[in-house]
């Protein structure tokens, strides 16, 4: 025999069953792996909300280096990848973890120094001889140390000038395994060198005495690329919510707030996903 109380329970939990599908549809989100330079810039906090006013879709941000951005995505923990190093892009796709990569925006790296410039590279325009200069001189450089786009670059850089910094380094080169800011918080402190994406360089509050040594070559150009998580290999992946973020992205209108963003009218970072070559 069927008690109120009986009947009570059969209807609440025919309400959360009625309610589940409901509370799925609502649940207009999605979770971005990206690097540290696009949140220390502050570049999310500045274009987020402008997409989620649009869409009310609300993206979730993992913050790290671009190798362990990738990972998490492998790992199917992401729906989207938002990083910068091209030729880690490139084999994520080729493992089949992607779907499609499309060029964002670009910024540039620069070397930042001490404003007394103890290697004496102040002003110089080719990055590879600077670097050099610092490891001949033994002066004071941090690394990141943390597979990030950032220290891929600058891995690339070494290389340039025929230097394994893996297998040279010695005590000048600090390698942190951190992210940007307390990699230049880590030179702020030591009175060193560090590479560092411009964006996140502008945006960095605790500058104290440290300065742009070196900008300019071409070879610190810096692109950023967005794929979505391959729902083939990571079912879960939300594929329609994360396609919309990559195409508000590359739209004029996501490009334009990207554009937009400045500190002290400054510009950060540069649209140019109508570049197929980027």
């Amino acid at each position: 025999m069927l008690t109120r109380r009986h009947i009570l329970t059969a209807t609440a939990v025919s309400a959360i069953l009625l309610a589940a599908p409901v509370a799925l549809a609502q649940d207009k989100s999605i979770v971005v792996a990206s690097t540290t330079s696009t949140q220390d810039s502050g570049l999310f906090g500045h274009i987020l909300p402008i997409f989620k006013a649009k869409t009310g879709i609300e993206v979730k941000v993992v913050a790290q280096g671009t190798g362990q951005a990738l990972d998490t995505a492998r790992r199917g923990d992401a729906d989207v990848v938002f990083v910068h190093a091209k030729s880690a892009e490139e084999k994520f796709l080729s493992e089949g973890f992607g779907v499609k990569r499309y060029p964002v925006m670009y910024n540039d790296f620069v070397i930042i120094g001490p404003k007394s410039d103890p290697a004496g590279i102040k002003g110089q325009k080719d990055v590879a001889v600077a670097l050099k200069t610092i490891k001949d001189k033994g002066i004071p450089f941090i690394s990141r140390g943390d597979r990030s786009g950032t220290h891929i670059a600058e891995i690339n850089l070494w290389k340039a000038v025929g230097i394994d910094i893996e297998k040279e380094k010695g005590p000048w080169y600090k390698s942190i395994g951190q992210g940007m800011g307390p990699a230049l918080n880590a030179a702020a402190a030591s009175n060193a060198y560090v590479m560092s994406d411009r964006g996140t360089w502008i945006s960095f509050k605790n500058k104290g005495d440290l300065v742009i040594a070196v900008e300019g070559d071409k070879r610190l150009f810096n692109q950023y690329g967005v794929m979505l998580v391959n729902p083939a290999k990571h079912p879960h992946v939300k594929k329609e919510l994360g396609q919309a973020f990559i195409n508000w992205l590359i739209s004029p209108e996501g490009q334009k707030a990207i554009a937009d963003y400045k500190i002290n009218g400054e510009q950060l970072f540069y649209p140019n996903a109508g570049d197929p070559s980027a």
